[in-house]
């Protein structure tokens, strides 16, 4: 599971997700990727899962990149405790995303088996994704 080794602090505030991705909204490893269309906490399971389902149907062939990574904190108060009280704990790790953010490259494979392999990866993510393709691309005969 992602999460960093080591953060300043242990918890964060929840922020806002308005607006489009400023930054990570273009290609810049591979020739296919998923752009996201909707905004949304993803955590590292979910990550995980996504690039599993790439890289078994790719049968580890070509190049893969996930452009994500989990580093927000977020907490839980457990079951059935009173408002109040302070902060609850740490319970995982977060990755904001917004409209318009790369989520996996992928390079060095088809088209067709790209955009499958992408296909399956996306039906693991909460979010509605878009495939993309770089534009210098020229498809090989």
């Amino acid at each position: 599971m992602l999460q960093p080794k080591k953060t300043k602090f242990r918890r964060m505030q929840k922020g806002r997700m308005k607006g489009n991705a400023h930054r990570g909204h273009q290609l810049a490893f591979g020739t296919f990727g998923i752009k996201t269309l909707e905004s949304c906490w993803m955590t590292g399971q979910q990550i995980e899962a996504a690039r599993q389902a790439v890289v078994r149907y790719m049968k580890r062939e070509g190049f893969v990149w996930i452009r994500i990574f989990p580093d927000k904190p977020f907490t839980k108060k457990p079951a059935e405790v009173r408002m109040g009280k302070g902060k609850g704990n740490p319970e995982g790790f977060v990755a904001p995303v917004t409209p318009g953010r790369i989520l996996i490259e992928v390079d060095g494979v088809p088209m067709e088996v790209a955009k499958e392999a992408l296909r399956l990866g996306a039906q693991k993510l909460p979010v509605s994704t878009k495939f993309i393709v770089r534009r210098d691309y020229v498809k090989q005969n």
